[in-house]
């Protein structure tokens, strides 16, 4: 299928852009971005959508499925309205990366890779998210970086997002 049935207009401007920004010859290096864009208008990531982005950056589909299955900012499945990914690499588990996931867990009753029933919360484990000086950390969205996740900012946190 085409990418210009599965991506708006908009979408696919900012994948165009992302594309400009290589030689010709070296479109998959776009791959990155494209898959980005991708998802932030879909939410998750198709296989169909996976692959429509290889073809249209001329690249072998397997090249896409990597990166989108090697990096834990792509999601291949659906999440929830907001996905929040708490480190627990060792500087961050040294400094309660364990205990914020803990307490994600009780707060929201689910665990790593879950969703709550009513669509607006995901829970994923993360790896290094290069902010060690601020453990535990917690990402939103992919996106939004919030520090020092103590059970009180984490409250804080879920609230600003009900």
């Amino acid at each position: 299928m085409s990418l210009h049935n599965l991506l708006s207009v908009d979408s696919i401007k900012q994948i165009d852009r992302e594309v400009a920004k290589y030689p010709a010859e070296q479109s998959r290096s776009a791959v990155m971005g494209a898959l980005r864009i991708a998802q932030v208008e879909k939410r998750s990531l198709s296989n169909e959508l996976v692959e429509a982005i290889a073809i249209y950056l001329n690249i072998a589909p397997l090249a896409a499925y990597e990166v989108a299955t090697f990096y834990n900012m792509y999601d291949m499945k659906p999440v929830g309205k907001y996905k929040l990914t708490v480190c627990t690499n060792l500087p961050c588990a040294l400094s309660g990366g364990y205990t914020t996931a803990e307490y994600l867990k009780q707060k929201l009753g689910i665990g790593f890779n879950e969703t709550t029933a009513d669509g607006k919360f995901t829970l994923k484990e993360g790896e290094c998210m290069g902010a060690c000086g601020y453990a535990p950390v917690m990402l939103v969205n992919n996106h939004s970086m919030c520090n020092h996740m103590t059970p009180e900012a984490i409250d804080k946190k879920l609230a600003e997002l009900e």
